[in-house]
């Protein structure tokens, strides 16, 4: 099993990012370049040749880390760079750069973009208190929806209590998840800690429904992923992957296997848990990102520093509402049964990628996307390299 974790961090360094990016607003301009060229750092490059040192930093990871398949999508500005796969899905089957996988945290980018969306609607607001639909929950009255948003609500994370690989297959509901977390002492008083719960953004979905009267899966599409014509990412109910399929492959359970259908439904709130491509997953934070999908204001919230303060978070990589902000990076970075991605956005530059790696028998860890996209993040933007956890 995989899960969030932000630790191990260089102390913080510079708030110089994160100023710009507030003080700005929505913006997605990268520094121009003429006669074919793109913006890497502070120099106008070929777009073959930035697309040539990102297929030497795949090759190296490929060959460091025994990854089964490397699928990456790179922008800067208006100009895709290269969107290519590298190794193989199954055994004598080519990955592909359309090939689908579970996109994960992703979608709590899109849940909090939901959430801000219907405060600009005027539908809540997210200083409302959990109480306002779950008045039983712990702390409830003192727990607002941006403590969910922002991981600071305080309530435990069920993942380590719940039995996921006795059946590695199960079908768990909202209620079994959000029961399992509450189930235990929280980790600290309301806005007093960062601390990173999956139960955060199940209840988050299943205020949204009750707050519109639909489901998220609905409200995913209609705000979201149709506006932006991502056809290749939707929800799924089961264990179900679109095709074609990037199969995945893990040893959580002491055994080397194929976990492409493991069961992730304890993963999000229903209508979240989704599938997708490396197109689709860029293309999605290039928008957010910009803060095309909301208000200026609502797009200041979603990157204001407010959990900077608590361990481990610093100034320099912090946890937004629903995205982490990395020396002025957007990312999210999914890993969970056989799977590993990165999708990271340095709205100042209109630079972007998307990345997704399958796990080989000598693999030494699932966060190896992590390291992947830090070097790539680094050779895009070298004054501006992202932290990764």
């Amino acid at each position: 099993m995989a899960v969030n974790w932000w630790g191990g961090l260089a102390p913080a360094r510079r708030v110089a990012a994160i100023l710009l990016i507030l003080a700005a607003g929505p913006a997605s301009a990268a520094v121009g370049c003429e006669g074919g060229k793109v913006a890497v750092g502070d120099a106008c490059i070929g777009t073959g040749e930035a697309a040539d040192g990102v297929r030497r930093l795949v090759d190296a990871a490929i060959a460091e880390y025994d990854l089964n398949a490397v699928v990456v999508s790179v922008r800067i500005g208006d100009t895709p760079v290269l969107t290519e796969a590298w190794g193989e899905s199954l055994a004598g089957i080519p990955a592909t750069p359309d090939m689908h996988f579970r996109n994960g945290a992703i979608a709590i980018t899109y849940l909090t973009t939901l959430l801000l969306q219907l405060q600009d609607d005027g539908l809540l607001s997210l200083d409302d208190p959990v109480a306002r639909w779950f008045p039983d929950y712990p702390a409830a009255d003192r727990i607002t929806l941006a403590m969910l948003g922002d991981s600071t609500a305080g309530y435990a994370d069920y993942v380590y209590d719940i039995p996921i690989y006795e059946d590695v297959f199960r079908q768990w509901t909202a209620d079994e998840l959000i029961d399992a977390a509450l189930a235990k002492p929280m980790r600290c008083e309301p806005g007093r800690c960062f601390a990173y719960s999956h139960a955060n953004f199940v209840i988050l979905g299943e205020i949204l429904h009750r707050v519109t009267g639909k489901p998220v899966e609905v409200l995913l599409r209609e705000r979201i992923l149709d506006p932006l014509g991502l056809a290749d990412t939707r929800s799924e109910s089961t264990a179900t992957v679109q095709q074609p399929v990037l199969h995945a492959f893990t040893d959580e359970r002491g055994i080397y296997e194929d976990s492409t259908y493991w069961n992730p439904s304890w993963t999000l709130a229903p209508g979240a848990v989704m599938t997708t491509n490396v197109a689709d997953a860029l293309a999605s934070f290039v928008a957010i990102g910009s803060g095309r999908l909301m208000s200026e204001a609502a797009y200041r919230r979603m990157l204001a520093p407010t959990t900077a303060a608590f361990p481990p978070m610093t100034t320099e990589i912090y946890y937004g509402l629903g995205v982490v902000v990395s020396n002025g990076w957007l990312l999210q970075t999914p890993s969970f049964g056989g799977y590993s991605a990165v999708v990271g956005y340095l709205p100042d530059r209109g630079t972007g990628f998307a990345l997704t790696s399958t796990m080989g028998r000598r693999t030494p860890d699932e966060r190896i996307a992590n390291r992947l996209a830090g070097r790539i993040g680094a050779f895009l933007a070298p004054d501006r390299p992202p932290r990764l956890p």
